[in-house]
């Protein structure tokens, strides 16, 4: 996986090498698509530590995360640092009933769905500051849905470059 994880980055950072020497990379996508753990991957690979926290609880990752100073080389030996961002599950409607439903207490769903929402919005915003993008989609999951949509519509818009990863993952 480390090795697979490292030729993903280092091709779709290849001809940012040539342009800057500093990025910042996000992670979007839906809830639960495998965001924060791909992130986890990615520090865990480079840094040896882990990033952020991973659960089957949709939006468990309610605020940016942000890794400062993760370096990657390329073969002439030139480094590209980069902060990692993990950003909250875009999501088209966020019921704190779906959280009750994973066992949450109501008080506890209710402030997690206001959370997520904030979080939601949070992501947006981020979007006008990110050099490059990587769409986490959940490969058991629809591509098409109005939130991959949504998201790969806005980076067009701005024109950031993309790297769309299908994961699927079991937690």
């Amino acid at each position: 996986m480390v090795n697979f994880v490292k030729a993903l980055l280092r091709k779709f950072f290849g001809n940012v090498f040539n342009k800057r020497d500093h990025i910042k990379l996000g992670l979007y996508g839906p809830p639960n698509a495998g965001k924060s753990t791909l992130a986890n991957r990615i520090c865990k690979d480079w840094l040896d530590e882990e990033m952020s926290v991973v659960s089957n609880i949709p939006h468990e990752t309610r605020e940016i995360q942000i890794k400062e100073q993760v370096v990657i080389k390329n073969k002439k030996g030139k480094q590209l640092t980069f902060n990692l961002v993990d950003t909250p599950g875009i999501a088209t409607k966020i019921d704190y009933e779906d959280f009750i439903k994973k066992g949450l207490k109501e008080s506890v769903a209710k402030r997690r769905a206001k959370e997520a929402t904030k979080g939601v919005i949070e992501s947006i915003k981020w979007l006008d500051s990110m050099d490059a993008v990587a769409v986490v989609l959940d490969a058991t999951e629809d591509p098409y849905s109005q939130v991959n949509i949504t998201i790969v519509g806005n980076l067009q818009a701005r024109n950031i470059p993309v790297l769309i990863v299908a994961n699927k993952i079991d937690l």
